[in-house]
């Protein structure tokens, strides 16, 4: 079963995986800033997500087998490979299991510790909407506030509506298999496993992901590390200083 992706450009491989609850459409208008930079960029929907196929099974190790495979199918060698949260977890893994299918890591907000599990609101919240009674977006939306207060989290979550028949509103993603495993999405990455190619952390100025304290770990498993801060943004960084965020991306897999 291959994974979905959006496929633009020409030129060298650049994966993009998106975090928990996303989808690869999160970072369409990003993704084709970098095609234009020469790259051959696919916008991937990992397990459970957007319109990749639905599986009750979901953990970092299969994530990282569906993209080997998707690499395999695409005959993709010497990859860019670019994850946000989640996505930075599987890429994290990724990396140091495949080294020689990679070029560049580039890591945004997320480290390969153990997370406690902080999206039960969300999950709640997504559980809670009724599509026999809600038949608009709006309607959604408002059944979603009494779960999630921030409008910009909801706008992110409310991307995976789609109509699933005339009249009928639904999700993409496999809620019921992402409520079951979603301890899953925090477990720490194995401590003896690394990469020693170009790595790049970008960390949100604001988010507390990656700490002080987080990086010895960080720079023992990935050795050749360049780490930046971009200003102006919390763990949604790609999307709040996207012009900053993109710089940093696009100066360190030139160089």
């Amino acid at each position: 079963m291959n994974l979905h992706a959006n496929i633009f450009g020409q030129g060298a491989p650049f994966l993009i995986l998106h975090g928990f609850l996303g989808m690869g459409d999160n970072w369409k208008t990003l993704g084709k800033k970098i095609a234009i930079e020469g790259f051959e960029v696919h916008l991937l929907d990992q397990r459970n997500h957007g319109r990749s196929f639905h599986s009750d099974d979901f953990s970092y190790d299969l994530m990282v087998q569906d993209l080997k495979e998707y690499c395999e199918a695409h005959d993709l060698k010497k990859v860019n490979l670019l994850g946000h949260s989640m996505g930075g977890k599987t890429a994290m893994l990724f990396a140091s299991k495949y080294s020689e299918l990679m070029d560049n890591l580039i890591v945004a907000d997320i480290g390969p510790k153990h997370y406690p599990l902080h999206h039960q609101d969300i999950l709640d919240g997504l559980a809670s909407l009724d599509f026999e009674t809600l038949k608009s977006r709006g309607e959604v939306d408002q059944e979603l506030s009494a779960y999630v207060s921030d409008v910009g989290v909801r706008m992110f979550l409310l991307k995976n509506l789609y109509w699933v028949d005339k009249g009928v509103l639904g999700l993409r993603m496999h809620l019921d298999a992402l409520i079951k495993n979603a301890s899953e999405i925090g477990v720490a990455l194995p401590e003896n496993k690394g990469f020693d190619g170009n790595t790049l952390f970008l960390k949100g100025e604001k988010s507390n992901y990656i700490l002080t304290d987080d990086l010895v770990r960080i720079r023992k498993q990935f050795p050749n590390l360049i780490i930046k801060e971009i200003s102006n943004s919390g763990h949604w960084l790609h999307a709040e200083n996207p012009d900053k965020f993109l710089s940093e991306v696009l100066e360190f897999v030139k160089n």
